[in-house]
């Protein structure tokens, strides 16, 4: 989770790069854009504010802040997950395959040990 921060108010903007220091990105390469004005047509835009619409209500806390914008980047990347779940289907049916071949050559081996130790005792 990359995020950039855009506040107008000076102790808001510090307070929110302390608060996420090893997630903080340039604009161009951010995931969400934190911000203390209302945007209207940035979907990664993470409004704080007091107002009852905001993303985050003023005052918070560092771990609330943390859980909001993870719930923020999991919304925007749900198709992204989706894909990845459909490749990994995809692979899983190529395991299933493998697997069965790995068992009717296991099972193979195990016969032949068998009748190796058979006609040992056999004699």
């Amino acid at each position: 989770m990359k995020i950039a921060v855009e506040c107008k108010s000076p102790l808001l903007q510090k307070s929110i790069e302390l608060f996420l220091d090893k997630y903080l990105s340039s604009r161009k390469k951010c995931d969400i854009v934190v911000r203390d004005v209302k945007c209207l047509n940035d979907d990664r835009c993470f409004y704080i504010s007091n107002n009852k619409n905001a993303d985050l209500q003023k005052p918070f806390s560092k771990a609330q802040l943390i859980l909001e914008l993870e719930k923020k980047y999991k919304s925007l990347h749900t198709s992204d997950i989706n894909s990845e779940n459909d490749e990994q289907e995809s692979k899983s049916m190529d395991f299933s395959i493998l697997e069965k071949r790995i068992e009717f050559l296991t099972q193979e081996y195990q016969d032949n040990i068998i009748r190796a130790v058979k006609a040992f005792y056999e004699k």
